[in-house]
């Protein structure tokens, strides 16, 4: 049965009273930290996302600048403006800010050299001294198939090759890129142990249901303190807590492959705002024909983006898992 009692819409997921909603979380995140895993501050790792940005800013609020440890970790493909961003948010923040470069680590572990063999499999003109890559997908969200991954190719005068990934190739280019996320844990945890700190996540609601993040990489925090939170509470939070405007302004990417490419395109397949009604929709009861009204789709195309997100949880529940203890 539907919910009557309100039009599903965006103010629906408006936090209406911003101050108390954050020193509530912020006063989680203090006794946490320092009363369940006695350690006396924070490492985040930033990136000049809205994420990371907004978690940096609950933790200085938390623990107080002097006791929050901003890590930028670049490697050879990241995107220039995030250190630059990150830097600003901590000059903006007062948090001292340890830039750790990633590419010699990553080098050793074959992340790039085993990526690019995979894509060389498919797409054989790919040069990795001067071509970029990225994986993206192709099909609708909201058609009653299974995602199919493709790699893409783009060439210095801007021409763009895309192959389909075989599964084996698909498999190894994403094992190879989550050496990127599960170095940079390892350097958190560096600096954590160092300081007697606690890592604190960065992932919010979407990207821990659907299991956008890598399991022991950036999926391995002590202390999420925006794992609940809708993508549009998240950037309304941001903008609460002072974060800078060009952050604000950013638009989400993934910051993993050397092409430029958005969290919709390689991962999510929607507008962050559309899914934070949908799902919103879904886990208050509305009907399938009010969830299609407010995100202006028809009821068949909700069906079908429900199925693909059941199936996204589904395929993704071991990433959420934990140590099986015998």
């Amino acid at each position: 049965m539907g919910n009557s009692k309100y039009v599903l819409s965006e103010d629906l997921l408006h936090i209406k009273d911003i101050e108390s909603f954050c020193n509530e979380i912020i006063k989680k995140l203090k006794n946490t930290v320092h009363l369940e895993l006695n350690r006396k501050g924070g490492v985040v790792g930033i990136s000049g996302g809205i994420d990371s940005s907004t978690t940096l800013a609950l933790a200085v609020k938390a623990f107080g600048a002097e006791n929050v440890l901003g890590l930028i970790l670049p490697e050879a493909e990241s995107n220039s403006d995030s250190e630059r961003m990150a830097k600003e948010l901590a000059k903006k923040f007062g948090v001292k800010v340890v830039v750790e470069e990633m590419t010699g680590a990553l080098t050793g572990f074959g992340c790039y050299a085993r990526r690019n063999s995979a894509i060389e499999n498919v797409i054989s003109e790919f040069n990795p001294n001067t071509d970029k890559s990225k994986i993206v997908i192709k099909q609708k969200i909201d058609r009653n198939i299974p995602p199919v991954f493709s790699v893409t190719v783009i060439k210095p005068d801007g021409r763009e090759i895309n192959k389909v990934l075989p599964v084996r190739d698909y498999l190894q280019i994403v094992a190879a890129s989550n050496f990127k996320q599960r170095s940079r844990m390892a350097m958190l945890y560096y600096y954590a142990e160092c300081y007697h700190y606690a890592v604190i996540g960065t992932p919010n609601k979407h990207e821990v249901e659907q299991g956008f993040f890598v399991k022991n990489g950036d999926g391995g925090a002590d202390v999420m303190p925006i794992a609940k939170l809708y993508k549009s509470q998240v950037f309304q939070m941001a903008d609460y807590l002072g974060v800078p405007k060009d952050i604000l302004d950013r638009t989400p990417t993934t910051d993993t492959y050397s092409a430029e490419q958005t969290q919709e395109e390689f991962f999510f397949q929607l507008p962050f705002r559309t899914m934070d009604l949908i799902l919103y929709g879904t886990e208050n009861d509305y009907s399938i024909s009010e969830i299609a009204d407010a995100v202006q789709k028809t009821e068949e195309d909700i069906n079908n983006i429900l199925r693909n997100l059941d199936r996204k949880r589904n395929t993704t529940a071991y990433l959420r898992s934990h140590p099986i203890y015998f």
